[in-house]
């Protein structure tokens, strides 16, 4: 007998050896885990289709094409960056893409899923199953495998800038200061996280990236010419001033609404014009 209901046992005949008659109330236990249980609700399945662009450069002869993959979101995370780790992980070991941070911090993971570029560990998955997600690399580059593109010319075109700080007269003491109102300048352009979703959704970029910086690097160069801490700023606009690094851009916006952090690169290098224009 358990040691509870034993007491239980206890507590009634002392009642009786005093002349108080009560009724026994026994508590009843689980006898195995199972019965202690409750009972978990059933989902009904939502089965939704994933279109994924494949490409394998160790099979040339073979086209690329988009395979199609289901999956249920009952039982994948909320985000297309999950439901393409639940491929990769359960059904097709040998789907490739970049991914890292999953907090849009990274940039790793960039690509152009339902016709726009985005980061896929930001991006929700759509609830509707009556409609398959279509999901491609970054466009107009040249891919390394499936969701991979080579992002060497863009890092190179970034490395061009000189993206560091250039003072030829540090403080003797401490750090360099900068006041407040210097610091907010740089809002809306250090916070990019060099994904390449802007440059590689501008036209422009796409006819001429050989020559052309694009506007995350162009972005980045301004982010460096309105530091008050840097003294460069005059070269680094000299670098600027040719037909195919800066002016290629026509304002189009298509940087600013595909960026996944919100920002706006077609206004830095509007400032870029106009500060070169007005020197």
């Amino acid at each position: 007998m358990s040691l509870a209901r034993s007491s239980l046992f206890n507590v009634a005949r002392a009642a009786r050896s005093m002349g108080v008659h009560a009724p026994v109330l026994v508590r009843g236990f689980a006898s195995t885990a199972v019965r202690a249980q409750a009972e978990p609700v059933q989902k009904q399945p939502m089965i939704k289709e994933f279109k994924i662009y494949r490409w394998d450069p160790e099979n040339p002869s073979q086209k690329p094409t988009l395979q199609s993959y289901k999956i249920d979101l009952n039982q994948c995370g909320p985000m297309v960056l999950d439901a393409l780790i639940k491929v990769k992980n359960e059904v097709d070991s040998t789907l490739t893409f970049r991914r890292s941070c999953r907090e849009g911090i990274c940039g790793s993971c960039a690509m152009n899923i339902d016709g726009v570029n985005t980061l896929a560990c930001l991006c929700r998955i759509d609830r509707n199953t009556s409609k398959d997600s279509k999901i491609y690399p970054l466009p107009h580059m040249y891919i390394v495998k499936d969701l991979v593109p080579d992002l060497t010319q863009f890092y190179k075109q970034y490395k061009s800038i000189e993206p560091w700080l250039k003072n030829d007269n540090p403080p003797e003491k401490g750090e360099y200061l900068q006041s407040p109102e210097d610091r907010k300048k740089l809002d809306g352009m250090y916070e990019c996280i060099l994904c390449a979703c802007c440059s590689t959704s501008c036209p422009s970029y796409w006819w001429n990236q050989d020559e052309y910086l694009g506007p995350a690097t162009l972005m980045q160069a301004y982010r460096w010419m309105a530091d008050s801490r840097d003294s460069y700023k005059k070269q680094r606009g000299e670098k600027l001033q040719n037909d195919l690094s800066m002016y290629r851009c026509h304002t189009i916006f298509n940087c600013a609404r595909t960026c996944p952090k919100g920002l706006n690169p077609a206004m830095a290098i509007a400032k870029i014009k106009l500060e070169l224009a007005t020197e």
